[in-house]
Formats: structure tokens, C-alpha cells, sequence
């Protein structure tokens, strides 16, 4: 081969590895944003986010429970004193944490009939212990102590084995009270040791191990991304881990990232917007209104009812999110009957309404000025433009008011789950329709909590 043809050969080898396994990500928020989000994240809409852990044995005050202990809240100190013995640590919880009575495939089938498209499961929190046998977390983690199970390892087979969710993991960067992150952190995040022998280590144990199709980072606050080496970690993941192609993840990588770098933004906890986002973000909200994980001493009232759920899904949809719902399962493996109720109702709303929801997208209109408790989706068909209202709120007049669509001379108005029966309606000016609300029997409207309508061949 001559020189010209050697060189030839390594010119058409370079560009067919471009073509065939494409753009090469650098370890740059520039190169690392440039990449498209997968479509499925968006096409889902709905999550069901999982916190499990030795948080679930207190079952008090949740999963901050350790910290607040540590640092002297005064509820935490007098339930310890009331319930244990003087001399009793954090980590004897992890005794207690025996998952007795988990069973992943129901979990799974529970999680599916939510109808959920993606799970997010817990495999590390702040206090550090893992739900999988990590080669990094000795003695502190689901095989060694407690359930002696690999807890995320189950669920992941059980997701895979048994439905179409994609299965996620979120993960703590930081540990409240590592000896490694504490001398780092003592530093001035000079020093990475905590990074590069506990953090980093796990999570490409993780990544390779389980293959995350979300990564959901967390506890990035205290130091900057460069600590962290978070870009580094998110070119690997993008170029060369098994998950390349699918993965997505959000933007809790550093302090000061948080809605401005990563994949798609949370912002912060229970992120609501009532207008439309420019970059695709996700609403990570908790059934418990107060609270990530299972409490025994929670009253019913402090659980949102299915109808706040779904009102919350739609603004969230309406305006370009996903919603990660959170489930916060017991030490002992159960999904509480209260959690698997709101799941199955809301499971059973989403397989009527599914079709404004899955694959939508944002219209013109998110919020309509008439009523406040509507929000709008949309789809784009073969033939033109579907129009979806989704209203949280029965009107008390024979008639439904909505100011933002323009009917054409073809417009036709029908209701999700409400089979063969078109609304009347008329055109009111400058815009608008007023729709005529028919008599229902209560056995056949379609929801109890909101109802869908389709609007096809609108002018706007």
C-alpha cells in the first residue's frame, strides 16, 4: 500500500467511526449539552421515583433523619431518647433494614399499572449506604448488613423481565459523614480523595453493572462540578458506556449547576412552572406532601389525593415536563396500601387519558385564560393537529367555556374514555368555543378527577 493509499484508508476509517458511532462528547458543558436528549424521556412523561434506604427503619422524619439527629433537631433527639438506648448509633439501623417481604416483581407490576414509563430507584443517599453489594462501600451496604440482598439488582431484573419501563438510578455524590468527604471537605475540595476511591468508583459501578437508562445525580451542593469530576464522568457515560445511546440524566453535577448544566433540569425539588420551559425539565414530586420516604406516624391528610396528582401532572406536562412521582417503600419491603392506591388510580386515569399525555407536546397555549384549571397538549397527525383540554374542574354550567382554541368549519370535540359521542359547540369571537355539556349518567363519565377533550382541525 502506498502512501497515498494508507492515507485514503485512514481518512475513510475515521469517517465511518464518526458515522457509525457519531459525535465523540468532551468533558465540556458545551460538547456534554450539545447532545440530544433520547426521545423516549420525553415521549414518557411519567416516573415513579423509589426512596428506600436506612432511613426507612426510623421511618420518622424521613430520609434526613441522620443529619437532623447529628446536628440536634429537637424532634429527632427526643424520639431517639424516648424509643432507644442511650448508646445506640445511626448504623444500628441497618440491622433492622430486612426487606423481609420484598418482592420486585410485584413492585414492578405495581409500578407499571401506574402508568409510569421509567422507575428511579434509590441506590445511594446522603448517609451513604448502598442497596446494591458494592466493592466500595464495605460493610455499609443491602449484602453485608440488613436484607442481604442486592436490592437494586432484583428490581432491575424484575423492571426488565416483566414490563417496558426503563429502569434509573439516583445516586448521592456526597456523604454526610465519610472521614474521606469530611477531610476533603475540610480542605476546601482541594484534595479529591473521597472522589476518586467512593464516589466515582460507584457510580461507574453502577453504570456498568445495571445499566441506568436515567442517571439521577444528587448531593452535588457543597462543591463545584471540577471537584466532582462530573464531566468527566458524563462524556464516559455518553461515548463509551454500555448505556450511550439511552441514557439520560439531570443537572445536579456541581454546586451552582442546578438549572444550568446537565441533561434535562430539576431546578430544585418539586419544580412547578406555569409557563413553558425552554429546555426539557422534570418535576420530581412526592405523593407524601412533606416527605420523600415512609413515615409510620403520617396521617392520612398529609397525602396528596389522586385528583391533586393528576392536576399537578397536567400543569407539569402542559408546560414541557415530565413528573417524577415519589413512593417511599418500608424497611420491610412493602409498597404502603396508601402508596399503591394513588399509583393504581392514577394508572387507571392515565390508560383513558393516556393519549394526551404520551408523546404530547406543548401548544401555544399552556394555562386557558378563562378558567385556571385547565391545561392544554398537543399532537401533530397525518391529517393535522390534535388539541387536548385537560380540566380539572367539572364546569357548573351546561356549557365549557375555552378561551385559547379558534375552531375551523371541521372541528370536531369529543372527550377521552367517552366513546362514539361528538360535542356540540359554538364559536365565540375573537376566539374561543363554548361547548355544550350533555347529561352523563355517572357510570359512563369517563374520571372522577379530570376530564379530556379532543379538539381536531382547529384554525390555531
Amino acid at each position: 500500500m502506498n502512501l497515498n493509499m494508507a492515507a485514503l484508508y485512514l481518512f475513510l476509517l475515521f469517517h465511518c467511526t464518526l458515522s457509525t458511532f457519531g459525535q465523540r462528547y468532551q468533558p465540556t458543558w458545551e460538547s456534554l449539552e450539545s447532545r440530544p436528549l433520547p426521545d423516549w424521556y420525553d415521549e414518557a412523561k411519567l416516573g415513579i421515583f423509589m426512596h428506600w434506604g436506612v432511613f426507612s427503619v426510623p421511618s420518622y422524619s424521613a430520609v434526613w433523619f441522620w443529619n437532623y439527629w447529628k446536628n440536634g433537631h429537637r424532634d429527632i433527639v427526643n424520639f431517639m431518647k424516648r424509643n432507644y438506648r442511650p448508646d445506640f448509633t445511626y448504623a444500628d439501623f441497618a440491622a433492622d433494614f430486612k426487606a423481609e417481604f420484598y418482592d420486585p416483581k410485584r413492585w414492578a407490576a405495581t409500578l407499571e399499572a401506574s402508568g409510569a414509563k421509567y422507575v428511579v430507584l434509590v441506590s445511594k443517599h446522603h448517609e451513604g449506604f448502598t442497596n446494591w453489594p458494592s466493592n466500595y462501600s464495605w460493610n455499609w451496604n443491602s449484602y453485608d448488613v440488613g436484607p442481604h440482598r442486592d436490592l437494586v439488582g432484583e428490581l432491575a431484573d424484575a423492571i426488565r423481565n416483566t414490563t417496558n419501563l426503563r429502569f434509573g438510578l439516583y445516586h448521592s455524590l456526597l456523604e454526610w459523614y465519610n472521614p474521606l468527604y469530611l477531610r476533603d471537605k475540610a480542605n476546601n475540595f482541594t484534595t479529591q480523595d473521597f472522589v476518586k476511591f467512593k464516589s466515582m468508583p460507584e457510580l461507574y459501578e453502577l453504570v456498568n453493572r445495571y445499566k441506568p437508562e436515567v442517571v439521577w445525580s444528587d448531593g452535588e451542593w457543597e462543591a463545584p462540578d471540577t471537584y466532582w469530576t462530573s464531566k468527566e464522568f458524563l462524556a464516559w457515560l455518553y461515548n463509551d458506556s454500555p448505556v450511550k445511546d439511552t441514557v439520560v440524566t439531570n443537572d445536579r453535577w456541581g454546586k451552582g449547576d442546578m438549572c444550568h448544566h446537565g441533561g434535562y433540569f430539576t431546578c430544585h425539588d418539586k419544580y412547578l412552572p406555569t409557563t413553558l420551559q425552554k429546555r426539557k425539565f422534570e418535576n420530581s414530586w412526592t405523593i407524601d406532601k412533606n416527605h420523600w420516604g415512609f413515615r409510620r406516624d403520617a396521617r392520612i391528610e398529609d397525602f396528596y389525593s389522586t385528583r391533586e396528582l393528576i392536576a399537578t401532572f397536567a400543569q407539569t406536562v402542559s408546560c414541557g415536563g415530565n413528573m417524577l412521582m415519589n413512593v417511599g417503600p418500608t424497611s420491610y419491603g412493602t409498597i404502603q396500601p396508601v402508596y399503591e392506591e394513588r399509583l393504581l388510580q392514577f394508572g387507571k386515569w392515565m390508560r383513558i387519558n393516556g393519549e394526551a399525555i404520551y408523546s404530547s407536546k406543548p401548544w401555544t397555549v399552556q394555562q386557558d385564560n378563562a378558567t385556571q384549571t385547565c391545561w392544554y397538549t398537543m399532537k401533530k397527525t397525518e391529517t393535522g393537529t390534535n388539541v387536548y383540554a385537560i380540566i380539572l374542574e367539572w364546569p357548573d354550567t351546561n356549557y365549557l367555556y375555552l378561551k385559547a382554541p379558534i375552531s375551523s368549519s371541521s372541528t370536531l370535540i369529543t372527550m377521552l374514555g367517552y366513546q362514539d359521542y361528538n360535542f356540540s359547540y359554538s364559536k365565540v369571537q375573537p376566539s374561543g368555543v363554548n361547548v355544550t355539556m350533555p347529561n352523563i349518567s355517572f357510570s359512563k363519565i369517563p374520571s372522577t378527577d379530570a376530564w379530556v377533550f379532543k379538539m381536531t382541525d382547529i384554525a390555531n
